[in-house]
């Protein structure tokens, strides 16, 4: 059975930082494109950033030079580090995973997903 364990969220002011995770297991992890999308209140769940098998990450425009994805494929982990948080950051934010060469920014494209966590960010 996959599962997805996102981690790390919390309620920060405008400028902090978080680092969330994302803890698989039933999966072979190193052959998975790994993402993270959120869903804000009112919005669709929009992608903000993804690692491919070979380590090559990509950012939504909105969290370009801001957020940091990696993998650790050795412990089944993915993270993203996010800095100089803004309140339009706050959201519900998931892991997905899908056997594919980049990461796919339509979330209908994923197998699987984790339950979320929450992010908050206050001014």
């Amino acid at each position: 059975q996959v599962q997805l364990v996102e981690s790390g969220g919390g309620s920060v002011q405008v400028g902090g930082s978080l680092t969330l995770s994302c803890a698989a297991s039933g999966l072979a992890f190193s052959t998975y494109v790994l993402s993270w999308f959120r869903l804000a209140p009112g919005k669709e769940r929009e992608f903000v950033a993804g690692i491919s098998r070979t380590n090559n990450p990509y950012y939504a425009g909105s969290v370009q030079d801001r957020f940091i994805i990696s993998r650790d494929n050795a412990k089944n982990i993915m993270n993203l580090q996010m800095n100089n948080l803004k309140p339009e950051d706050t959201a519900i934010y998931y892991c997905g995973a899908v056997r594919d060469f980049g990461p796919p920014t339509r979330s209908t494209q994923y197998e699987y997903w984790g339950q979320g966590t929450q992010v908050t960010v206050s001014s």
